[in-house]
């Protein structure tokens, strides 16, 4: 394994996780815009419809694929420019 991916390791972690909170913050804004005031429905929750807990799922998980990757992408081009080379 090449040194530039050993290093860049704890950089995705931290990348990793700030995505995360990122997504999350997202997430409950856009089901706020969906006319949707209440929390985000959970699987298990027994008052909430199948197509609230599907669509929620739905867009949670939409969000947070697109803003993981926009941010390992923005990271790894940082990484290039400041290192010189691709840590993928």
């Amino acid at each position: 394994m090449k040194a530039s991916k050993i290093a860049y390791k704890p950089v995705g972690l931290a990348l990793g996780a700030v995505s995360g909170m990122v997504a999350g913050a997202a997430f409950k804004q856009a089901w706020k815009m969906l006319g949707h005031d209440e929390d985000a429905p959970d699987a298990t929750d027994e008052e909430r419809s199948w197509n609230a807990v599907l669509l929620a799922a739905t867009l949670q998980g939409a969000i947070f694929a697109a803003v993981k990757a926009a941010v390992d992408r923005a990271g790894a081009t940082a990484t290039r420019r400041l290192t010189g080379t691709w840590p993928g």
